[in-house]
């Protein structure tokens, strides 16, 4: 070790009690000690403060330290004070300060007590205090949470833009530091700019956080079980939920006290004492949950936060990636669970509507990368780690199965040649198109700026209409990804071809691309389906067990598998686990006939299974649904009984046909017989009947789109949902 090391350590030792640094702090405390402009990336939990405290202690004069929130400021200036005898070796100054407090604060500074001085940029642009600051020795300067300076920063701050100039008038020659938890290449590009220190030794170290695992579910109506259910399934760990609106944190933290949580709300809107407890109760372990909006947790250093749900998702990936990182920080388990509907991101572009169109263009390029990061069914890590302008290496990387998408991959197709027809797109439009309008130029769909450049004019276009946008956006991502293609931030997106993009078009190698997830929020009865890709919600495993079991049940009694139980209440008993009879008819489309029998097998198995995998599986944890609404349902049965016209039941009770026989679907998937023959005896012959009866007998599935593609269009929908009635009535009751 040189002197220099030995100094290091000892100081580290001395002041922080620790024996060794964590990753590049030792070489970033080098630079700035040899008086070189330094530049910091480091995630979340990496230990950033301490690259600035050290140093601060180890030299003559006052560092200033450049923060933009006061609790922050608080926080550390609390935590220097504690490894010190000195009161005054750290100091706030910003404008909760009276007069006394100010003067006291000067003195320290003088007499050279303090070392560390914490500000607002706000203010440093007070003249008083910039002419004191030139009086007095300063070590060197700080900017923490420096993305503040970058208007493509998550968390842009106009006062942060003056930096510059200030430093220049207190000491040009100075040392300055820039330090920031999430960095796009662009807005590290704005901040070295900004500060004037391109000279800067820059220092990135990996966002990669291996111990964290991602997870995105389909937002539904039934999002706040799903959180009680989730929080439950932890209980005892410490976590936090983030949510975009106040009046949502007081419900949910309601919520979850109701459901026998240890939780509270933390937002702006409560007074400075009550927030204030709040977060210490949570630090102090007397809570387990704190429900918040995003206000919270900036600086809050628990370790053991050991999830992070985002009831909203976020209006950017630097903000997912800022509140998700305070999981896990002590390097055990986080998972990361947010929930994602599309009405959501709608909403955030509403809330965007008044800004300036500069601004406004930013938000929603920013925007776009969440929806891709929650719809994509690539690993969400590599996603991240791509948009932070990092590669994940799939032989040495850490925390490569660590999300929902790789754990349970989605179908991949050979894509190739799209990708090609994609590439040479972007290129015959002479690069100048956004994600969205390239897939309108794709599928051969007009908007004004099209025709404003002639391009649907081109003999290319509409060259992608053998597949739909849904399909070419998720390509469009994938190829992002691997490298093909870039958005040129400067233009908000606007998508140009790299280097192997073009060797791509020249030989194109194999492409396999990955189905994307649809979040669709198909609410049926009372329990939701999750679309296609959005099972997260359900015990996979289990899942697997019960389809197996219903087909070996079904084929002992020679009917189709869904006659027993249809695949939305599998998906309600992977959930909720149920275990004796009287539990499973509250299952979602099973009631009390229906579980009385088939059920016994069921509740079998799954009691096994709850059994040898250690489920916690708390008696409250089977949330009751509220059936449907009873009185209808005997309205209706007693109506059929009477042979009366189903068009006139509907009527009366003022409901559309297809609502009415939503009603009757309920009423036997879940047992209960109704013969509606005299009915179906009216709209359908015998032979068109055999028919219907043939096909679902031997039918893997009982979807009615299959129907009526497999019918070519000779029956309609409502003709099939009829005949359903009557299969499932009479087959399964």
């Amino acid at each position: 070790m040189s002197k220099v090391e030995v100094n290091l350590h000892s100081a580290l030792k001395e002041h922080f009690g620790f024996n060794a640094f964590k990753g590049l702090q030792e070489s970033v405390i080098e630079s700035l000690l040899s008086g070189k402009n330094t530049f910091v990336i480091m995630p979340t939990g990496g230990g950033k403060s301490l690259c600035y405290q050290l140093p601060a202690l180890m030299q003559e004069g006052t560092a200033i330290i450049v923060s933009p929130l006061i609790a922050l400021m608080k926080n550390q200036v609390d935590a220097i004070r504690g490894i010190s005898n000195e009161e005054g070796i750290a100091h706030v100054l910003n404008s909760s300060l009276n007069k006394t407090e100010i003067k006291r604060v000067k003195q320290d500074i003088v007499d050279g007590v303090t070392k560390l001085l914490y500000v607002a940029p706000e203010s440093l642009t007070k003249e008083e205090n910039v002419e004191f600051l030139r009086s007095v020795k300063i070590s060197f300067m700080a900017i923490d949470e420096a993305h503040c300076i970058s208007e493509w920063g998550h968390d842009f701050r106009p006062e942060y833009r003056n930096l510059r100039h200030i430093i220049q008038r207190i000491d040009e020659n100075i040392p300055i530091i820039g330090l920031t938890a999430t960095a796009t290449p662009k807005v590290q590009e704005d901040i070295l700019k900004n500060l004037g220190i391109h000279d800067a030794v820059t220092f990135k170290a990996s966002f990669n956080r291996p111990n964290l695992y991602y997870e995105v579910r389909p937002k539904t109506k039934q999002v706040d079980s799903d959180i009680i259910r989730f929080v439950k399934q932890n209980e005892g760990k410490s976590g936090i939920v983030y949510c975009l609106s106040r009046k949502r944190v007081e419900e949910l933290a309601q919520v979850l006290q109701v459901n026998g949580v240890k939780a509270l709300p933390y937002h702006a809107g409560l007074d400075a004492k009550t927030r204030v407890k709040h977060q210490d109760m949570f630090l102090m372990e007397d809570v387990d949950v704190i429900v918040a909006t995003i206000a919270f947790g900036m600086g809050i250093d628990k370790p053991d936060v050991r999830f992070v749900i985002h009831h909203d998702i976020p209006k950017s990936i630097e903000s997912y990636y800022q509140e998700t990182g305070r999981a896990g920080r002590d390097g055990g388990e986080g998972h990361c669970l947010a929930y994602y509907a599309y009405k959501d991101i709608e909403k955030l572009e509403k809330f965007m509507s008044g800004k300036p169109v500069a601004e406004q263009e930013i938000g929603h390029a920013l925007l776009q990368e969440v929806v891709a990061f929650a719809e994509s069914s690539i690993s969400r890590r590599k996603f991240i780690l791509h948009y932070f302008g990092e590669e994940f290496d799939n032989e040495t990387g850490e925390g490569g199965d660590m999300d929902d998408n790789v754990r349970h991959p989605k179908k991949q197709t050979e894509a190739k040649d799209d990708v090609v027809i994609l590439l040479k797109t972007v290129s015959k439009t002479k690069e100048k198109y956004k994600s969205k309008d390239l897939v309108s130029v794709l599928i051969g769909k007009t908007n004004a700026l099209i025709k404003s450049h002639k391009t649907d004019e081109q003999p290319f276009f509409g060259h992608g209409k053998h597949k739909e946008d849904k399909y070419w956006m998720a390509l469009l991502r994938q190829v992002l990804v691997a490298g093909y293609l870039k958005k040129d931030i400067e233009t908000y997106g606007v998508l140009k071809i790299t280097e192997s993009g073009k060797a791509f078009i020249k030989s194109a190698s194999s492409f396999m691309m990955t189905e994307d997830h649809i979040f669709s929020n198909e609410i049926e009865g009372n329990t939701v389906v999750a679309a296609k890709g959005g099972g997260a919600v359900t015990d996979e495993v289990l899942m697997r067990m019960l389809k197996d079991l219903r087909k070996a049940n079904a084929k002992k009694i020679g009917v189709p598998p869904f006659v027993i139980f249809q695949d939305p209440s599998l998906e309600d008993m992977a959930l909720k686990y149920p275990m004796t009879i009287a539990e499973l008819s509250n299952v979602h489309g099973v009631g009390e006939g229906k579980a009385k029998k088939y059920g016994s097998d069921f509740v079998k198995l799954i009691a096994k299974y709850v059994e040898d995998n250690d489920i916690v599986r708390p008696d409250d944890m089977v949330v009751k649904s509220t059936g449907m609404n009873s009185a209808l349902k005997l309205y209706i049965i007693q109506n059929v009984d009477r042979k009366l016209p189903l068009d006139d039941i509907a009527t009366a009770k003022g409901m559309e046909m297809s609502d009415f026989i939503k009603e009757m679907e309920a009423i036997v998937f879940s047992g209960t017989k109704l013969n509606i023959d005299y009915w179906i005896d009216d709209i359908l012959d015998e032979d068109q009947q055999e028919e219907i009866h043939d096909y679902f007998m031997e039918s893997e599935t009982d979807k009615i789109d299959l129907a009526i593609e497999e019918f070519d269009g000779d029956y309609d929908d409502e003709e099939l949902r009829l005949y359903r009635i009557k299969f499932i009535s009479e087959v399964a009751n």
